[in-house]
């Protein structure tokens, strides 16, 4: 380690990436239309979008790279990072590659 602050990065590499993968969904809330990316296990336990909903043991979806569209037509936003509270959640699709459903 020197004691240049500059020579070092500011988070460790990401040690899980090849045991994880994220996934594109679609959800809507009462409120909300909401897309974003869920980090999943690559197989096995939790590897589905269902799975996480399904986790009675979880409160929230954890999603990245937000897009968050009100239903009332009001302006979108864009955000790094959004906890969704499960109990909120009407439908949860994934996206196509052109928008469309897939």
């Amino acid at each position: 380690m020197s004691g240049d602050p500059g020579d070092e990065q500011a988070f460790p590499e990401d040690l899980h990436s090849s045991e994880e993968r994220r996934e594109r969904i679609r959800l809507e809330t009462p409120r909300h239309r909401i897309e974003g990316s869920l980090m999943l296990a690559r197989d096995g336990y939790r590897s589905r979008v269902s799975d996480m909903l399904n986790a009675s043991e979880r409160d929230f979806l954890t999603l990245t790279d937000v897009t968050l569209s009100p239903l009332d037509g009001n302006p979108v936003e864009r955000h790094p990072f959004l906890a969704v509270a499960r109990a909120h959640i009407v439908y949860v699709v994934a996206p196509g590659v052109d928008g469309s459903i897939a």
